[in-house]
């Protein structure tokens, strides 16, 4: 190929092509447990947090839900990924090689929200939401007239007793109204070290010789990227437009280059440069979506 600008442009056209065809087809996970909230400024808060509302019976004036405003912000990190493509190459018409590199990139950009979601769902036993506490926790405030406690956490391995008392935990989360909160867990997530298990609970017919009785209680989302945290598994409601985790948007993942005749990596250096750049970050949305189990102890 000769090296002029039409033909750099020309290349960057396809190489686009690449990476936004992998970006498009790449499956990702995250949306399943998370809620993608765009943001337009540095930082979003997040004053409502704290209770799911519940209707109630018209008596007298209406009641204005007081909720707690607990300033949970999500601050946008910034992301990127850059590679370079020696300009003799594409002179010798070895551009090609590229092109499958170019679309792992976009399939890395894509998967990316997967990887900070299922790192902050691992590290949610120690780290802190929108009340104080950890995001898996037995001592979540419960607010309202009574200043009790609620749990969404255990730490027994999974089983079949274990998952059906982590279904019933999730299922009697109140409000701060005291009242129902209506929570029914319809996903299972469990690292690759857990997957024989979490399918036979919620597949096999049988289980020790007994009928299953939590058969298809549950969808299962074994995720590779929870390979580190191999014995927690974790129960989410995943059906309401609240999610448990928040994935917040500043800038979508795009392409660009600089691939100009003039440009100091070409001038110096003999390499086109092709990078990607996106900010956004991850949080924490409503715990009480959630359970979440360290699987550390037997029953």
């Amino acid at each position: 190929m000769v090296i002029n600008q039409q033909n750099l442009n020309g290349l960057f056209t396809g190489y686009s092509a690449a990476f936004n065809k992998a970006f498009s087809e790449t499956p990702v996970n995250y949306p399943k447990i998370a809620m993608v909230v765009p943001s337009e400024t540095r930082e979003t808060t997040y004053a409502w947090m704290g209770q799911i509302p519940n209707m109630r019976e018209w008596v007298g004036s209406r009641e204005i839900q007081n909720l707690i405003a607990h300033e949970y912000t999500i601050k946008n990190r910034t992301f990127e990924l850059t590679t370079k493509v020696p300009v003799n190459d594409i002179a010798d018409d070895q551009f090609g090689v590229y092109a499958p590199l170019i679309s792992e990139m976009g399939l890395s950009a894509k998967k990316h929200p997967d990887s900070l979601i299922f790192d902050l769902v691992g590290n949610g036993f120690s780290q802190k939401c929108y009340d104080g506490v950890n995001f898996f926790c037995d001592k979540h405030p419960m607010g309202g007239r009574d200043k009790g406690i609620q749990s969404n956490m255990g730490n027994k391995k999974l089983n079949a007793k274990s998952y059906a008392e982590a279904r019933a935990q999730m299922m009697t989360i109140k409000g701060e109204s005291h009242k129902s909160l209506n929570i029914v867990p319809d996903l299972l997530v469990v690292a690759p070290q857990n997957e024989a298990i979490a399918r036979e609970l919620l597949i096999a017919d049988l289980i020790a010789g007994s009928s299953n009785v939590n058969k298809n209680t549950c969808d299962l989302l074994v995720v590779p990227e929870l390979s580190d945290y191999a014995e927690q598994w974790y129960l989410f409601c995943t059906k309401r437009y609240i999610k448990p985790f928040i994935f917040q948007e500043r800038e979508k993942a795009k392409l660009v280059c600089k691939n100009k005749e003039d440009d100091d990596n070409i001038f110096f250096d003999d390499e086109v440069i092709y990078g990607i750049k996106a900010r956004h970050n991850v949080g924490f949305g409503l715990w009480q979506l959630a359970y979440g189990s360290t699987g550390t102890t037997e029953d």
